[in-house]
C-alpha cells in the first residue's frame, strides 16, 4: 500500500511539472501575439513611452489606415489567388506522383523520390537570379503566375514526401481487393488513397499555405505593379527609410496573419492527428 501511495504522489508531481510547463509554453507563444494585438491599437507617442503598457485609447483608425494606405485589400486577394491555386496544385500534382512513388511497383520508382527529395535541398536564394532571367524572357516577370510556379516548385517535394509516408501505410489488403473487383488504378486513388490519408492532405496544405502565405523574397523580386503585389510585400511599405509608423504597422501584421490564424484554428485536430499519423507511418 505505502508503494503504490509513493508512486501515485510520484505521478501526481511529474503531471504538475508537465502542466506548468506547458503552460508557460503557451505563454511564452501567445504573449507575443497579444503585445502586437495591443500595440496596433496604440499611438504611436504612448508605444515610445511605455510600450509594455495597456493602450489609455483604443485608436482603430490604425486599421483602417492600414487597410487603406497600404492596398491591403488588393494585396490580400493577391495573396490569397496565389496561395490557393498554388495550394490546389501541389495537392493534386503532390499525392498523385506520391501514390505512383508509394504504392505502384515500377523501376525507377526510388530514383524519383530521391530526386524530389533534392528538391528540399535547394535553397530559394540559389535559383532566384536564373529564375528571374528566364520569366523576364517568357513574359511572366510581373505576373501572379511568376509566384504561382515557382511556389508550386518548392511546396511539391515536401508534399510527396509526406504523402509518399500515408500512401505507404495502409493496408495491401485494401487495393488486392478493390483490383480483385475490377477497381481501377485511378478509382484506387480517388476512392481508396485520397479518403484514407485526409489527414496527410491537411498537414501538407497548411504547411503550404502558411510558407506561401508567408513568402517575401520571391514576390518582392518578381513582382513590380502595386496593383499584384502579395500581402508580405505590401507590409515592407510601412517601413520607411526616415519615418516608421509602428502602430500603423502591427495593425497591418494584425490584419495578415488573420488568416492563418483562422486556417489553424479550423483544421486544428486534423492537423494534429495528421502529424502524429504521419511520424508513426513515416
Amino acid at each position: 500500500m505505502g508503494g503504490k501511495k509513493v508512486g501515485s504522489t510520484k505521478s501526481k508531481i511529474i503531471n504538475v511539472i508537465i502542466y506548468i510547463f506547458l503552460v508557460l509554453m503557451a505563454l511564452l507563444y501567445l504573449l507575443p501575439l497579444v503585445w502586437v494585438v495591443l500595440t496596433s491599437v496604440k499611438d504611436d507617442k504612448v508605444l515610445f513611452i511605455s510600450p509594455f503598457a495597456m493602450p489609455e485609447k483604443l485608436m482603430f483608425e490604425n486599421y483602417s489606415f492600414a487597410w487603406t494606405a497600404g492596398y491591403l485589400g488588393r494585396a490580400t486577394l493577391n495573396s490569397a489567388i496565389v496561395c490557393i491555386v498554388t495550394l490546389a496544385l501541389s495537392m493534386l500534382v503532390g499525392s498523385m506522383a506520391a501514390f505512383a512513388i508509394g504504392r505502384m511497383r515500377w523501376k525507377f520508382s526510388g530514383i524519383a523520390m530521391t530526386y524530389f527529395l533534392t528538391g528540399m535541398m535547394i535553397p530559394v536564394h540559389c535559383v532566384l537570379i536564373p529564375l528571374f532571367t528566364k520569366f523576364a524572357k517568357v513574359g511572366l516577370s510581373n505576373n501572379l503566375w511568376g509566384l504561382i510556379l515557382p511556389y508550386l516548385t518548392f511546396s511539391l517535394p515536401v508534399t510527396i514526401f509526406i504523402m509518399t509516408g500515408f500512401f505507404q501505410g495502409l493496408p495491401n489488403e485494401l487495393f488486392e481487393s478493390a483490383c480483385i473487383d475490377g477497381c481501377s488504378i485511378y478509382k484506387a486513388f480517388t476512392h481508396i488513397a485520397l479518403p484514407l490519408s485526409r489527414t496527410g492532405l491537411f498537414v501538407t496544405g497548411l504547411m503550404t499555405f502558411v510558407a506561401n502565405w508567408n513568402e517575401l523574397l520571391l514576390a518582392m523580386v518578381f513582382i513590380s505593379d502595386d496593383t499584384k503585389k502579395t500581402l508580405p510585400v505590401s507590409l515592407s511599405k510601412f517601413v520607411g527609410p526616415y519615418n516608421t509608423n509602428y502602430s500603423q504597422m502591427f495593425a497591418a501584421i494584425v490584419i495578415a496573419i488573420v488568416p492563418t490564424i483562422i486556417v489553424y484554428c479550423m483544421f486544428s485536430n486534423q492537423i494534429v492527428d495528421g502529424l502524429t499519423a504521419g511520424a508513426v507511418k513515416g
